[in-house]
């Protein structure tokens, strides 16, 4: 039964022949929740009564004023079902599990190929730094592993320093920025992995991949941009062109052998580049904090030692080497030794192949004739010949290769102008930018006007070439060249010269503060200008004098330098 307001009625009279008292309405119990339905609601009684005298009376209430009250509580009931369903779908959708592009999708997947980058997270600028580490950086690391040593070691310290990062972004979405006195102290983790890639590429500057670990030493400072405001982005973009000096480095030495190590210079300026679009998109004039969130050195939490790319499983016992066939060894060629010391070892029989020279048996008187005299006959008289090796016929020398010819170029290609196998040409202009770079390679007799401001320049392997430019952002470089010149007109803050014949650089007024460095060259002078306009030139020592001090070296310049 069901509870219902009922008009009170009397039943009975007062105490002592008084007056009437109002009867007590007692509600029915209230029905189980599920277990009610229309069929089990009788049409009466619907309300019990109960007197002041003890007395029970039911009364009559309509049917559809029962069904009117038990509509009403299911519809409340249903409303707040489709309010948790609405909730929970709003949630599935942002932590990726429904169809919302490539971005979602790339993160699911990698969730489910056993990547986890931490806490997990889905407020949209953690979820979006979740795709930058399953693509880009993913593809990146995969290339670093691939070449393997010091590449892979390092690009391990960077992935720490990339899952540092995403904790710290978590901390931010729950936390409201700190206090400049507190900001120091949440953003030491990340100074310290950063320091850590850095002094790596320090202790290993005799690695061979000593490029590789610069271009990604000179760039780790991007993951800083968490500390700048209000434009990180072109902090980030600032950061990885830096690397530019290095990377090119590296594509000038595995651009003809090992197309692995192109592949690792696109892979790493993507790395940067999306990550630039990424602080662009989410953190335009600085890293978003929650405004109603809590306290950020309690929300600051380490990354788990076990994130990231899964470890590759310990190696078991080594296969067996496969069984080698053993083949006998030829003998080599006979050149008539062997002949020689069979014969020797016959014994006494080593004189029965020599035809017996002497007079007839059968006649008395038989003479020797001249051709048996060794007097008569000098071709009896020569002794054996001595040995002597045939050599076999010696090759012609072929004609010296051309180094210089191939089929000119000068075109820009992305960021980088290449001027190749260009001969005898005195007027070749570029009109550069600042994150361009200029690549000379085997022009011949040439010079090259590089107009504006640019990242960097390098002379690989050019005869009697120079090149003039206003100013450089980062170096220039010449290497294994001859008798080239360099010259400056504005400032230039480092040259390297390495390998090279003949090298004159002309300096201006604002790069007499340049860094030179030089290694196995020669004829290496430096022009600096005086007063008068004229140019005084001075020579790069070449002879060195090294002594022995104790455990260490002390080299000085010869006095002849």
């Amino acid at each position: 039964m069901a509870t219902v307001r009922a008009a009170a009625s009397r039943c009975c009279p007062g105490p002592r022949g008084g007056r009437e008292r109002e009867c007590e309405r007692v509600p029915a119990a209230p029905p189980v929740r599920g277990g009610t339905s229309l069929a089990t609601v009788p049409s009466s009684p619907c309300c019990v009564f109960v007197c002041p005298c003890g007395s029970v009376r039911a009364g009559e209430v309509s049917v559809s004023v029962l069904v009117s009250e038990l509509l009403s509580v299911m519809a409340g009931e249903l409303a707040a079902l489709v309010s948790r369903l609405e909730t929970a779908v709003e949630r599935l959708e942002k932590a990726g599990v429904g169809d919302k592009g490539q971005g979602s999708a790339a993160g699911t997947q990698a969730r489910l190929q056993g990547l986890k980058w931490g806490e997990e997270c889905t407020v949209p600028f953690v979820l979006a730094y979740d795709d930058l580490l399953s693509g880009p950086f993913k593809t990146f690391f995969d290339t670093s592993q691939k070449i393997g040593g010091d590449v892979a070691t390092i690009t391990n310290l960077v992935q720490e320093c990339f899952i540092n990062q995403r904790a710290f972004l978590v901390m931010a979405s729950k936390s409201q920025r700190p206090l400049d006195t507190e900001l120091p102290q949440v953003l030491e983790p990340t100074g310290k992995k950063i320091q850590a890639v850095i002094a790596f590429r320090e202790s290993n500057r005799q690695s061979k991949f000593f490029n590789h670990l610069s271009a990604i030493s000179e760039s780790i400072s991007g993951l800083s941009w968490v500390a700048v405001a209000p434009a990180p982005a072109p902090y980030v973009k600032e950061m990885g062109d830096s690397a530019m000096f290095y990377s090119n480095r590296v594509l000038k030495d595995y651009r003809e052998k090992d197309k692995v190590h192109v592949e690792w210079v696109q892979n790493l300026n993507n790395v940067w580049k999306e990550l630039q679009e990424y602080v662009r998109k989410y953190h335009t004039t600085g890293l978003s904090w929650n405004t109603r969130g809590g306290n950020a050195m309690n929300n600051l939490k380490a990354a788990p030692p076990n994130c990231g790319v899964p470890p590759p499983p310990p190696p078991g016992i080594p296969p067996p080497p496969p069984m080698v066939k053993l083949e006998p060894k030829a003998a080599p060629a006979d050149d008539g030794r062997s002949a020689l010391f069979a014969s020797i070892n016959k014994g006494t029989e080593i004189t029965a192949g020599l035809k017996k020279v002497g007079r007839n048996p059968n006649a008395r008187n038989s003479r020797v004739t001249d051709d048996m005299k060794t007097h008569k006959n000098p071709s009896l008289r020569e002794g054996p010949k001595p040995f002597v090796k045939q050599s076999s016929p010696s090759s012609r020398a072929s004609p010296a290769k051309d180094v210089f010819a191939g089929t000119p170029k000068l075109a820009l290609e992305g960021k980088k102008w290449f001027v190749e196998y260009q001969k005898d040409n005195q007027n070749i202009k570029i009109d550069a930018k600042m994150d361009q770079c200029v690549y000379i390679f085997r022009c011949q007799n040439v010079v090259v006007q590089v107009k504006g401001k640019l990242n960097s320049i390098i002379l690989d392997s050019c005869k009697k070439s120079a090149v003039v430019f206003d100013d450089l952002v980062s170096a220039l470089e010449v290497v294994n060249c001859q008798s080239s010149k360099v010259q400056v007109m504005g400032v230039m803050p480092t040259i390297s010269i390495e390998k090279t014949d003949g090298c004159q650089v002309f300096l201006s007024k604002a790069s007499l503060n340049t860094e030179i460095i030089s290694a196995k060259s020669s004829e290496m002078n430096i022009m600096v200008p005086k007063p008068d306009g004229e140019f005084a030139e001075l020579a790069i020592p070449e002879q060195f004098l090294t002594k022995v001090n104790g455990l260490s070296l002390t080299t000085t310049c010869t006095e002849s330098c």
